[in-house]
C-alpha cells in the first residue's frame, strides 16, 4: 500500500500522485469520522484551547489517530492556526512539509513553491504535469455535476457538495473515485427535474454541521451552488499547474473570490447566499465585505463543533427560507 501523506486543504495533488504516494484530505476524514466531536475533545484534553477553530482541532486529533506519519500543510493561503498546529504535531514527531499560496497571486512564487514540492516528493514537474492532465478529464465530469444541480436540479445541493470536496484528494483513487463519478452521472441524469422555491448560493469553507444540507432544503429552498466546493474541483481550462493554482480563487485575497461569486449568482439566478464562518476564525471579518460587494439577501451562518444543527440556526435558516420564498 503507498504511504498516506494528509493534507490540511487542498495543495497541488498532482505531485503526490506523481510522486505514488496517497494524499488524504484530513478535513474530509475527521468531518466523516463518527467521533468527530471525541477528536475535537481531543484536542482539547491534549492542551489546545478552546478559542481555536473546531477543524484544527479535529485535524490535529484526526492525524494522531490515523497515525499520519507525514502532512503537507498549508501555511499560506489557509487558516492562519495552521501554523501553531502542525508545530504541535511535529513535536509529537509527524513530519511536516510545508506549502504556501503566495499573497497577491505571484506566479514566480507560486511555482518555487510547487518545485519545493516537487522536491520534497522526488519526483518531477514532467510528471506532475502528466497527472494534471488526467485529473482535468475528471474534473470536467465533475462541471456536469455541478451543472445538474443548477440546471434542472436532479442533484442536491449536498450531492454538489460532496462529489466536488472530494476533488482535494480523489479519495486517494482517482479511478476508483471516476467510476464513482460516472455511475453518479447516469443516476443523476435518470432523475425526474426537480423545481425549488428559491436557489440559493453557499459561500465560505465547508459546514462543520453534519445536516447542514438537509436543514436548509428541508424548508423548500435549494442550494445550487458552493463556492468554496466548485474551487476545489478546479472548474477551469488551464494549460500548467501554475496557471491552474493562480486561477484557483480560494487561497488568495477576499476580492478574487467574490468576482467568482457574483458571475455565479447572474449565471445561476440566485435568490439568496448563505455565507459560512466558523467560530474563531479570521474569515468572519470578511463576511463585512461579502455584505458590502454582495446585492442579493445573504445569511451568515456560524458553526463551532462537528454535529447537528441547533436549534437557534435552524429557526434563523427557515426565517431566512421564508423570507426569499415570500419574495
Amino acid at each position: 500500500m503507498n504511504e498516506r501523506i494528509g493534507i490540511t486543504t487542498t495543495v497541488p495533488v498532482e505531485v503526490l500522485f506523481a510522486a505514488g504516494v496517497t494524499p488524504v484530505d484530513l478535513n474530509n476524514i475527521f468531518i466523516t469520522r463518527p467521533d468527530a466531536g471525541e477528536l475535537v475533545q481531543m484536542a482539547e484534553h491534549d492542551g489546545y484551547p478552546r478559542s481555536v477553530c473546531g477543524w484544527i482541532k479535529g485535524i490535529y486529533a484526526t492525524v494522531l489517530q490515523e497515525k499520519i506519519g507525514t502532512i503537507v500543510a498549508v501555511v499560506e493561503g489557509d487558516c492562519s492556526q495552521t501554523h501553531a498546529m502542525v508545530e504541535t504535531l511535529q513535536m509529537r514527531g509527524v513530519r511536516v512539509i510545508p506549502f504556501s499560496f503566495p499573497y497577491g497571486r505571484d506566479a514566480e512564487m507560486l511555482r518555487l513553491q510547487i518545485e519545493r514540492l516537487i522536491a520534497a516528493f522526488g519526483t518531477t514537474w514532467e510528471k506532475a504535469e502528466r497527472w494534471k492532465r488526467r485529473l482535468d478529464e475528471i474534473r470536467l465530469k465533475l462541471r456536469r455535476i455541478d451543472d445538474l444541480t443548477w440546471e434542472t436540479g436532479q442533484v442536491t445541493g449536498f450531492e454538489n457538495h460532496l462529489y466536488q470536496i472530494s476533488c482535494s484528494d480523489f479519495e486517494g483513487r482517482p479511478e476508483k473515485f471516476e467510476a464513482k463519478v460516472d455511475a453518479f452521472i447516469a443516476e443523476a441524469e435518470a432523475r425526474p427535474v426537480r423545481q425549488s422555491k428559491a436557489k440559493i448560493g453557499f459561500a465560505g469553507i465547508p459546514p462543520i454541521y453534519t445536516d447542514f444540507y438537509e436543514t436548509v432544503e428541508s424548508f423548500g429552498i435549494s442550494i445550487v451552488f458552493n463556492e468554496i466546493q466548485r474551487q476545489f474541483a478546479m472548474p477551469f481550462d488551464t494549460d500548467n499547474l501554475v496557471t491552474q493554482y493562480l486561477a484557483y480563487t480560494y487561497p488568495y485575497d477576499i476580492f478574487g473570490r467574490i468576482e467568482d461569486i457574483k458571475r455565479e449568482i447572474v449565471r445561476r439566478r440566485l435568490d439568496g447566499l448563505i455565507h459560512y464562518t466558523q467560530s474563531f476564525c479570521f474569515r468572519q471579518i470578511q463576511d463585512l465585505i461579502l455584505r458590502h460587494e454582495i446585492g442579493i439577501p445573504i445569511l451568515n451562518v456560524e458553526g463551532e463543533y462537528p454535529g447537528t444543527v441547533d436549534a437557534r440556526t435552524r429557526v434563523r435558516i427557515e426565517s431566512f427560507a421564508e423570507m426569499l420564498t415570500r419574495n
